[in-house]
């Protein structure tokens, strides 16, 4: 009986991870984990000087323009001017991590990611723009 209980309790504390990451669940955590790493390697000694060369990026997996930023990314990192920092390990996950985030973004989430907006500034710096949609902007027009 204690036996049949602790399989109870296993199976329902081990429950949530039953299902497969999905497209957007799996491009959503990895594109927090680029950002948490990139955080990593800003603020590390060792690495400080192999982030100045890299550009600044908000990966938004909503943003259309996310492939082309990474892509661009991608391209910085592969090529560093330092083979030290190439050489880095937190550099080389790096380069692993947007390799797969960009992989599942334009080859196995083909079409099944929805992008709410296609403002490539907010990747670059972080501010969106409001988006107003059609009914919103109405209303705005109609309280001038």
């Amino acid at each position: 009986m204690k036996l049949l209980w602790l399989l109870v309790l296993v199976c329902w504390v081990f429950r949530g991870d039953c299902a497969p990451p999905t497209c957007y669940s799996r491009s959503l955590s990895l594109s927090g984990e680029v950002m948490q790493l990139l955080d990593k390697i800003h603020t590390y000694h060792r690495t400080k000087t192999c982030a100045e060369v890299l550009p600044t990026i908000f990966l938004d997996v909503h943003n259309a323009c996310i492939t082309t930023k990474l892509r661009d990314f991608l391209y910085v990192v592969l090529n560093h001017p330092s083979q030290y920092c190439r050489e880095r390990p937190r550099m080389v996950l790096l380069k692993r991590k947007i390799q797969n985030l960009y992989t599942i973004i334009t080859r196995m989430c083909y079409r099944d990611l929805v992008f709410f907006t296609d403002d490539c500034e907010a990747i670059d710096t972080g501010h969106t723009k409001p988006y107003y949609a059609e009914d919103r902007l109405q209303l705005l027009q109609e309280d001038r």
